[in-house]
């Protein structure tokens, strides 16, 4: 059985792309198959850093054409063609077995608008009824098709049709943020958003117009795995964007106890088991800049670079090379408290 994750947080430029990547990547080291889902269609930048794609020729290409990608995957449903929806034919990626991409398109975003109307639990349903659950089926094919372990949503920071049915479908989820005033913000809107999302999908997969259609809606409660710290390089940020690490501690806190009251927590105590305490922190990353710039440049996470590829020598690279260890033992740590975590909520 795939576990789906969702890696979302309401705020852009938190790491998501690269934390699904990296994650992914040492996920399938570790012996897992993998599936990385590009849902963020607005940007697509999740393929075009596996891929390596740099136009978008090259792209519409050896993506669009081939209609292996997440549009045409939801293509029976959106756009009523007499077929059932398929598996995708996902992408492996190049120098990691067991692991694969789903590619995004930025045409999903054309199907926003009638998700919306149709998840909007009115009187129209009826001749929309196929569109909520398609996507939690086409991503369950496709990991049946490719006997994944895992898959890793890559999601838009907007909180839109799109976005909420890809996280109400998802198993667990995963809240990358970086220690300043706009991740506390963001975390008082998550605070909001998702029971209220919860709240819709208890609903919405009651419903029996949803029940018996060709793709019925899932009934799921996401489970909150914890968060992802990626530590900025502070010399470069203002003075006022620096907070006490007690006030993300405190949001973090906050919103657990909203996630709690709808079931979508772990008891404490299974975190305090895995050495999660302070802000539910699975990881903190710093943000190597230039090992994320080369590590996108090659299609190779952050700690799989080798020095031929980093292009230093002497000093910088012995430098580098501790950097990128460090990088190494944060998702290693990361991927060993999501698999752990997840096999927590099987047994369960």
């Amino acid at each position: 059985m795939v576990h789906k994750i969702a890696i979302f947080n309401n705020r852009g430029g938190v790491g998501k792309t690269t934390t699904t990547f990296n994650l992914g990547w040492m996920l399938a080291s570790k012996g897992k198959r993998v599936i990385l889902v590009d849902a963020d269609s607005s940007q697509c930048n999740l393929t075009n850093m596996v891929i390596g794609y740099s136009t978008q020729e090259e792209i519409e290409e050896n993506i669009y054409k081939n209609n292996q990608n997440m549009k045409a995957g939801l293509a029976p449903a959106f756009e009523s063609q007499p077929r059932i929806i398929q598996a995708v034919e996902c992408t492996p990626v190049e120098g990691q077995e067991g692991l694969f991409l789903l590619p995004g398109h930025i045409g999903v975003a054309e199907y926003e608008v009638t998700l919306g109307i149709a998840q909007s639990l009115s009187g129209s349903i009826s001749s929309l009824k196929n569109l909520p659950g398609s996507i939690s089926y086409l991503l369950e094919k496709t990991a049946e098709k490719f006997s994944a372990d895992y898959m890793l949503i890559d999601m838009n920071p907007n909180a839109n049709s799109l976005t909420q049915n890809l996280f109400m479908i998802s198993d667990f989820f995963l809240v990358p943020t970086i220690p300043d005033s706009s991740s506390v913000r963001a975390i008082d809107s998550l605070i909001n958003i998702l029971p209220k999302w919860h709240k819709w999908a208890e609903k919405a997969s009651e419903l029996k117009i949803l029940k018996e259609s060709d793709y019925p809606f899932p009934k799921v409660t996401p489970l909150f795995l914890g968060t992802i710290v990626v530590i900025e390089n502070y010399r470069i940020k203002k003075l006022t964007d620096r907070i006490d690490p007690a006030v993300i501690n405190d949001a973090m806190d906050r919103m657990f106890q909203a996630l709690s009251q709808e079931n979508m927590t772990f008891p404490r105590h299974i975190y305090s088991a895995e050495g999660i305490t302070d802000a539910f922190c699975l990881t903190q990353i710093s943000n190597f800049n230039s090992l994320i710039s080369i590590s996108q440049d090659c299609q190779t996470p952050v700690f799989a670079l080798t020095p031929e590829q980093i292009e230093q020598a002497g000093r910088v690279l012995a430098t580098t090379l501790i950097s990128q260890n460090q990088f190494k033992d944060a998702f290693s740590t990361l991927a060993d408290r999501v698999i752990n975590l997840t096999s927590t909520a099987v047994c369960v």
